[in-house]
């Protein structure tokens, strides 16, 4: 398959596109840097839309990272924006294309279920509510222009993804080799992970699977915090006998990302993917993490 990847050079986008090229399929780099394949400008609405004649599938992963400063009220706009005026753009560029591509894989995120506590969601569960819940809610619906013209579109919907190399566990870990890792907060929130192996299996499963619509990228096995931190110190064979108080993430982040990076409780299945015979390399953290650790 000829395959256009928005964020191809970044932490999933990368992995991914190696993977597929492994796998002997052809790589088309969506990007601002003139470096990339197809160049494009989701600001301007600009894009070389005449280089994704041909291809089979479009993967959408490009986005504002929305860890990467405090929330002001123009940062969110910028999170919003990236991730509503890209989606439209890459909508539209596609179904106007000669022979539009079959399959639209689109990033979005868990976070559209919002502070749950412990009740258990999947691709039926209702939205939530706050900031992230409304983004991800625009993010899917940007993708309408493509779905009317008969493309099928998937919504990937990832947690929180699991590798040494980027993410959360890249910050963390050094903590707890050095024995003062522990849980955040109460530690009663629960994680929705996926190790990044399966994410790249799943998304890359999903070029081809008949299905359209949400589907969560997360392990079967959501876990609290007090169990991820328990289940990282035995895997590094430290303790983690020392409690993060959320005033440090807080006084660092500002209160209202630390909140939603750390103490929003999802306890995300997934559902749809596990019913169409999907099969998770990583299922239980606990037996997991020494090999993503590896990896």
């Amino acid at each position: 398959m000829l395959i256009a990847i928005t964020g191809a050079s970044g932490f999933i986008g990368s992995a991914l596109s190696s993977s597929l090229e492994k796998d002997g399929h052809k790589i088309l780099s969506v990007s601002r840097s003139t470096s990339g394949d197809v160049l494009w400008d989701p600001t301007s609405g600009q894009i070389e839309a005449g280089k994704l004649e041909g291809i089979d599938a479009v993967i959408h992963l490009a986005g504002e990272n929305i860890a990467s400063r405090r929330w002001t009220d123009k940062q969110k706009r910028r999170i919003l924006d990236s991730r509503v005026e890209g989606t439209k753009l890459l909508a539209k560029s596609i179904v106007n294309l000669a022979n539009p591509p079959s399959v639209f894989l689109s990033g979005s995120a868990i976070g559209i279920y919002g502070n749950r506590g412990d009740e258990e969601l999947d691709e039926d569960s209702s939205r939530g509510s706050g900031f992230l819940s409304d983004v991800v809610d625009q993010w899917e619906k940007s993708t309408v222009e493509a779905e009317e013209a008969g493309v099928r579109v998937t919504h990937l919907r990832t947690g929180l993804v699991q590798s040494p190399k980027d993410g959360m566990m890249k910050k963390t870990l050094p903590f707890f080799k050095l024995g003062i890792g522990g849980k955040l907060g109460s530690g009663s929130q629960f994680w929705s992970w996926i190790s990044l192996e399966d994410e790249i299996r799943l998304i890359s499963w999903l070029l081809t699977a008949d299905l359209s619509g949400p589907v969560n990228l997360t392990a079967p096995n959501p876990v609290t915090n007090v169990e991820f931190t328990k289940s990282l110190g035995r895997a590094v064979s430290r303790p983690t006998i020392f409690p993060i108080p959320m005033i440090g993430p807080k006084l660092l982040l500002g209160g209202e990302l630390a909140s939603n990076l750390i103490e929003t409780s999802a306890r995300v299945i997934p559902k749809r993917a596990l019913e169409h015979g999907f099969e998770f390399h990583h299922s239980d953290l606990d037996a997991s993490l020494p090999d993503i650790l590896k990896k």
